[in-house]
């Protein structure tokens, strides 16, 4: 990584003063920056010196012309040309914005590039979630060994962070919408290209940002998850019940697998951390789904500041419906023809695994967009400290909501040239967020009646 091209401000020198010390609420001095020269969320409201990024504006407010609910989401960008092109011929100019994860990944197949297109600050959520990022700010803070977050039922808690576990933390709690049904492909590739797609249906109810949740209501839960799996014949019916926890110093992630062969649901405490992600074939882990989640207890959380660097960024291309599998899912990685890449301000965390503790990644680096607190790319390190799987979240505003969220996610192995692709959904239905879910369906009773031999 090229720290000395990192660019710091006078805040963030304050920032990296603090890291390590214990965190609390902010003053309402701080907050009260909220909306004015920082966004709602936290970032920061101006552009950039070149104008290179933009100022934030509000995000997208208004869906296209011709779109509705149920669509696959239109480009609002469409008309944009891509400003230049990073290869490995060119890439040492534009070094200092790049990953450690994209030079490698140039670096190792010759047909990788990196199409950069003008940066669109897209970024948008519900005015009460705004509303309850000022009043989270004055009142949130990390329970004990940062294991938790204390104060808060709604909205970004640290929106000034003076912490890795912050902004670890405002990832794992970001605005994703109330909640959603959803279908969506898996695709473990081999080195030559080939994959059985795994397919899935999940239903999520995120109890953390549902419109006037309290801290009772909620009851140490921010979010419910039932994944389904329909293909291919050797995992269909298998059913993943997981309760999230928010202070895991109370209790850890409670988690439910149902067996078709069986016809048995039996606790699954393994699903997190460096467990194998579920129909995955071993080329992810429990802990990167979703880029990040779960616990933080394993690492040690360092804030190394805020860096302008090529990310993937409204990525409604890779997101289309015109586009079949095929078209994306190319031997080594992604069909670069189809990503989009933005120049954004990203929050850098280095999380490095505490003595004692075991993860089969030593050390992991993480880029978290400011706006929208998203992770957008990270690194992985195996026990040699080498570069071992790089990992890229392609997100657009599912403006109908709306909200900032992943529409594929791409995790790659350097080690073994496979990769895989999560949440593929180009041909399957748009997902659905105004869906009513009922608490009752995330009971390990209802996986037992809803399970299939």
């Amino acid at each position: 990584m090229l720290r000395h091209a990192f660019i710091w401000t006078c805040s963030l020198l304050f920032i990296a003063g603090l890291v390590g010390q214990s965190a609390a609420a902010i003053s309402a001095d701080e907050a009260a920056r909220l909306g004015k020269d920082l966004t709602p969320l936290g970032a920061e409201k101006a552009g950039n010196a070149d104008g290179s990024i933009p100022a934030w504006d509000g995000g997208i407010t208004q869906v296209p012309s011709g779109y509705k609910v149920g669509m696959h989401h239109p480009d609002p960008y469409s008309g944009d040309k891509a400003k230049f092109t990073i290869t490995a011929d060119n890439m040492t100019q534009y070094a200092d914005k790049l990953t450690a994860g994209q030079q490698a990944m140039l670096k190792a197949y010759p047909d990788y590039k990196l199409n950069v297109y003008p940066t669109r600050r897209s970024v948008s959520a519900p005015q009460y979630i705004y509303d309850d990022t000022r009043a989270a700010a004055v009142k949130a803070e990390l329970a004990a060994g940062s294991y938790g977050v204390l104060g808060v039922s709604s909205g970004i808690p640290f929106p000034v962070p003076k912490s890795g576990i912050e902004v670890i933390w405002n990832h794992i709690l970001r605005w994703r919408g109330p909640g959603v049904d959803r279908s969506f492909g898996l695709a473990p590739m081999t080195r030559g290209g080939s994959y059985t797609m795994v397919e899935f249906n999940e239903k999520v109810n995120f109890l953390y940002n549902d419109k006037g949740m309290t801290e009772a209501e909620m009851d140490n839960v921010i979010g419910l998850f039932r994944q389904e799996i329909f293909a291919p014949a050797r995992l269909a019916g298998r059913i993943l019940l997981v309760h999230e926890t928010l202070d895991q110093n109370k209790e850890n992630r409670r988690a439910w697998l149902y067996n078709p062969g069986q016809r048995r649901v039996r606790r699954a405490p393994n699903v997190a951390f460096d467990n194998p992600k579920e129909g995955g074939d071993g080329l992810t882990t429990s802990d990167t789904v979703d880029m990040y989640n779960g616990s933080p207890e394993r690492y040690d959380w360092k804030l190394v500041g805020k860096k302008e660097m090529y990310v993937p960024y409204n990525s409604y291309k890779l997101h289309s419906d015109q586009l079949k599998y095929k078209d994306i899912l190319t031997p080594l990685h992604l069909n670069p023809e189809y990503l989009r890449y933005e120049l954004h301000r990203v929050w850098v965390v280095e999380a490095t695994l505490k003595d004692g503790s075991r993860h089969v990644y030593k050390r992991r680096t993480f880029y978290i967009d400011e706006d929208s607190w998203q992770i957008l790319a990270m690194d992985q390190y195996d026990n040699r400290d080498q570069l071992w799987r790089v990992s890229e979240g392609h997100c657009i505003n599912y403006y109908e909501v709306p909200a900032f969220w992943t529409t594929v996610e791409a995790h790659y192995d350097l080690q073994s040239g496979r990769y895989i692709a999560i949440n593929l959904n180009n041909e399957h239905s748009m997902y659905d967020f105004s869906v009513e879910i009922d608490r009752n369906m995330f009971t390990p009773a209802a996986l037992r009646r809803g399970g299939k031999r």
